[in-house]
Order: structure tokens, then sequence, then C-alpha cells
């Protein structure tokens, strides 16, 4: 258990690092419609991760994950709301398993 939640801990480390590229890249050019698209796919790829390093409900839950409805017209604040509501899940994930050394909740 205690190597799965390793496992897990490492997967969520690197995705969070390549969230923090997509981001990088995107502030940098302010294209902020390739970096939404971008985000999509990398969500998608993180779920598929997270079910086979923490299990097919973690990943579950992390592929439900929708942002909240947006009240500005700032794009660049809605792409880095979009980032958030992703990077923070994730960091109480890891911090999660970390703690309990592999069982996240429980239910």
């Amino acid at each position: 258990m205690a190597q799965e939640s390793g496992e897990a801990i490492t997967v969520i480390q690197q995705q969070l690092k390549e969230l923090e590229g997509i981001v990088e890249e995107t502030m940098g050019t302010l294209n902020i419609v390739s970096g939404t698209e971008r985000v999509t796919k990398w969500k998608t790829k993180t779920a598929a991760l997270l079910t086979q390093s923490a299990g097919a409900q973690i990943g579950q839950d992390f592929a439900r994950i929708q942002p909240g409805p947006s009240f500005t017209n700032d794009m660049v604040e809605e792409f880095t709301d979009l980032v958030e509501c992703f990077r923070t899940p994730l960091l109480k994930l890891s911090k999660t398993l970390s703690q309990t050394g592999g069982s996240p909740g429980g239910g």
C-alpha cells in the first residue's frame, strides 16, 4: 500500500509540474484558448494516471471536477481559475496520501 501511495504522489507531482508548464507557456503567449485546450487534455490524462496509480474512485472523482461559473470578462482570470480548480484538489490529494500512507479518506 505504501508503494502505491508513493507512486500516486509521484504521479501527482509530475502532473502538477506539467500543469505549471502549461500555465507558464500560456501566460507567456497569452493564447488563453490554446492554454485552456491544453488544460482539458491534461485533465483527461491526469484522471487516467490517477486511476492507475491511486485507484478508480480517485481518478473518477478528479475527472468529474468542473470549474465553476465565471462572472468576469477577463480571460486570463478565467484561465487561472480553471487551473486552480484542478491544482487545489491535486495538492490536497497529495497531502492526504503522504499523511495516511495511501488511504485517501476511506469514503
